[in-house]
């Protein structure tokens, strides 16, 4: 053990300074905390674990991708020649840049919590081409958004246009830049570069002087385009560099509309994008710790407690097609776009901000909660590919980005994510200098103050024993260890092999103050136990859990149709008792339900690549009753229009168009919402169905019912004009279905029709989400 030790304090003697602690700022903060967190680089993933592995595939992507291709467009906007061609996705789009922003933090991070010196080699590269970038401009700025220049001249000088994500014309530019300075400050944080420090000072000059000038109408009319948590990035720069011009712009970068409620305690949140205020939040947050603005302390603490009591789901996630609903009302809110990775990735750094002013065990529980439930279970783990959306909806299941492709701000996000499982395991007690217990994620501690290790070894959650050890002179301090919520049969407690008796209750923590060495290693035995937690608004639809994981139920990858969800029927609304653990499997049951008495439950994070069901819905025997004879007039509907059926097209997959014989120009297939798709822009796609041809044909096509800018088209039979077809956006965020009737002069004597999908000009034909042909009209 010592020499393990050894070990790890000579990697860590490798690194930078800034790799050993925190980089020395200039303003301090002026709020006292209660816990204070450890630099990344003090803390290891220990091998074996399910967050060691979901980092290493993670690290895996991070070398895959190629920085030059990142930087494409940065050095195209500076006049410099590109090195490597543009990536696809949102890369080639207006967004364009934000997910350099999130490399840099991403590799930045990597390094310090690995010590992997070919991350730091990729955030040094970067730097130095971004510093070549902004000389070659002169102006201090730096940046690779499409048509950047005009955007922020026409701004500066007080033209401001926007509609909520537009700015000028750009896709959201002060988010793309924001990701650019956080990367920056995540350079010079994590690994001591000094060039960093250098550029994102000199960006942070060019916003003063281009917009510190403008007036409070004007600035907050710009605010009403998203921008991230620039108010967060620029108090950092405030604190690192002293200069309070920087402060003082963050203050203007105060949204009234968004905070001003929130300041009074006002839930205003319905209808809001979700994504777009947290960073805010945090913004002020970073200001009430450098200020000690008590306004800002409120907006934090009582944003926090909104979103997590109130705007919640079961996974620790939040909104549903990226935006938020009223308050505890999420039955109704269920589909395959809910909760955003990215609203909890920045929902899990304020938790991060509140714990440390007020360690409480509230913050940490719902911590651990959407750590396992959502960042976890947003990763492929057999890839690393990450989630935009985690969907929640029964029989949906999570799509995942491709390596190169897809480039969503979920992807940027995710690139973070898997690095720093190990930030928040442990927390120095500000107080009385002993250590706060968060997480059980096997970890090790170089606690440089007291020149002690402190290892934690689990293999939690399928064990229920958590092991800590320490390595080093012996020292008395105390433990303050997380008793969590969902522990309500107790803990066992174990010093040197002698229980311990202990105070606290679920939800809070317990203190052992003892003289902690080489010599003592302490057991926590923390029994799990099954329950469920209920939607806000129907106490009968529920979510599993055991402990704090989210169980879930695999529903295979085949179509879902709703009669196959199981429900569980129970006249006193208790339903654990339908489900026992599968003998000898780790964190495996089986549950007596509706459409399968052996229904497999796993945790919500080890189940990918086919459908699911994470809420389930409870029945009394009376309700079920009628229930079932729904379902039964829906399974005898389902199949007459099958029966009725000639051809069902499975548009936007691969083997279906081939077989239907797609043909296409300007045409596009991708995913969206949970659904294949196809459109074409200034294009069309055609393919060949079969009909009877003795009888009236009906055509069924199914669209997106919130699309409705540029959605103009015409149908054709067989090269013949059959309709045309202008969608108005109002059948909302759903798959709607529109029914055609064909004349029989369509038909006649044929086995085959083509049917094409022709945009008009500067128009789309679809999308296109589903293609059924029928005979005649059901009866």
């Amino acid at each position: 053990m010592k020499n393990t030790l050894l070990l790890f304090l000579l990697s860590l003697a490798t690194y930078s300074l800034a790799g050993n602690s925190w980089p020395e700022v200039t303003v301090k903060d002026k709020v006292k905390v209660e816990a204070r967190p450890f630099p990344l680089s003090d803390l290891r993933l220990l091998e074996g674990s399910l967050f060691k592995h979901a980092m290493d595939k993670d690290a895996r992507w991070l070398l895959d991708l190629e920085p030059d291709r990142l930087l494409h467009r940065f050095r195209l906007n500076a006049g410099l020649q590109p090195k490597g061609e543009i990536y696809g996705g949102w890369e080639t789009l207006g967004v364009s840049g934000h997910t350099l922003g999130h490399y840099l933090s991403a590799c930045s991070m990597m390094y310090a919590a690995s010590g992997d010196v070919r991350f730091k080699e990729r955030v040094d590269y970067i730097v130095r081409e971004l510093a070549e970038c902004q000389y070659a401009r002169k102006t201090g700025y730096v940046g690779g958004i499409p048509d950047e220049d005009k955007i922020w001249a026409e701004v500066s000088a007080g033209d401001i246009r926007t509609e909520g994500f537009d700015l000028n014309g750009g896709w959201v530019p002060w988010y793309t830049l924001h990701k650019l300075w956080a990367g920056l400050i995540d350079a010079y944080r994590y690994t001591d570069n000094e060039e960093a420090r250098r550029v994102v000072t000199r960006l942070s000059d060019w916003a003063v002087n281009s917009f510190g000038h403008l007036s409070e109408e004007q600035f907050q009319k710009m605010l009403r385009s998203e921008f991230g948590g620039m108010n967060e990035v620029l108090a950092e720069m405030y604190a690192i560099t002293g200069n309070k011009d920087y402060l003082r712009l963050a203050h203007q970068f105060y949204h009234q509309a968004i905070l001003d409620p929130l300041s009074e305690k006002r839930d205003e949140l319905a209808g809001k994008h979700s994504n777009t205020q947290v960073p805010k939040i945090i913004g002020e947050a970073r200001l009430y710790e450098l200020t000690g603005d008590k306004k800002a302390h409120t907006i934090a603490t009582f944003y926090w407690e909104r979103i997590v009591g109130h705007h919640t789901y079961v996974n620790g996630g939040n909104s549903n097609y990226e935006h938020l609903g009223p308050p505890d009302c999420l039955n109704d809110r269920l589909s395959a776009f809910t909760s955003e990775t990215c609203n909890t990735y920045n929902m899990l750094k304020l938790t991060r901000h509140l714990f440390s002013w007020d360690a409480q065990s509230v913050y940490m529980d719902y911590y651990e909660r959407a750590l396992y439930n959502h960042i976890l279970a947003s990763q492929n783990p057999d890839n690393g590919m990450v989630c935009y959306c985690v969907p929640l909806e029964s029989g949906t299941e999570k799509e995942f980005s491709t390596r190169y492709g897809d480039f969503w701000c979920c992807v940027g996000s995710g690139l973070e994510n898997h690095v720093k499982y190990a930030e928040s395991v442990f927390f120095e007690s500000a107080e009385d200098k002993g250590l706060f217990v968060n997480l059980f994620i096997p970890t090790v501690l170089i606690w440089k103050e007291r020149k002690m290790e402190v290892k934690l070894e689990t293999h939690f959650p399928s064990d229920t024993k958590v092991r800590i050890s320490f390595k080093g002179k012996g020292q008395v301090f105390p433990l303050h260890i997380r008793y969590p919520k969902w522990a309500v049969n107790g803990l066992k407690v174990t010093l040197n092999g002698e229980e311990r008796m202990i105070q606290g209750t679920p939800g809070s923590y317990f203190t052992l103050k003892e003289r902690w060495s080489d010599n003592t290693t302490l057991t926590i035995d923390i029994p799990m136990s099954l329950y469920t937690v209920s939607m806000p608004d129907n106490p009968k639809r529920m979510g599993i859990f055991y402990g704090p994981i989210l169980l879930a139920a695999p529903l295979g990858k085949g179509d879902v149709k709703i009669y196959d969800i199981s429900h569980f029927i129970s006249d006193s609304g208790m339903i654990t008792d339908a489900i026992r653990p599968v003998a000898g499997e780790e964190l495996s049951f089986v549950a007596s339900t509706t459409a399968n008495p052996e229904l497999p439950l796993l945790p919500f994070y080890a189940v990918y690549d086919q459908k699911y069901t994470v809420y389930f819905d409870v029945f009394s025997e009376k309700e079920w009753a009628l229930k079932e004879m729904e379902y039964q007039k829906m399974m005898e509907e389902q199949r007459l229009l099958e029966a009725h059926t000639t051809d069902l097209f499975r548009i936007g997959e691969m083997q279906p168009e081939r077989e239907h014989g797609l043909e296409s120009e300007n045409s596009n297939s991708g995913y969206a919402n949970g659904y294949a798709f196809r459109d074409a822009f200034n294009g069309w796609f055609s393919f060949d169905v079969k009909v009877d041809s003795t009888q009236k044909m009906q055509m069924i096509c199914s669209y997106w019912g919130a699309d409705k800018d540029k959605r103009n088209f015409d149908i054709l039979i067989d090269g013949v004009l059959f309709k045309t077809v202008k969608l108005d956006g109002t059948h909302g965020n759903k798959v709607f279905e529109e029914v055609y009737e064909i004349p029989l002069s369509f038909t006649q004597g044929k086995e085959n029709i083509n049917v094409r999908f022709q945009s008009h000009a500067d128009c789309y034909a679809g999308g296109l989400f589903g293609f059924r042909m029928l005979k005649a009209v059901l009866q």
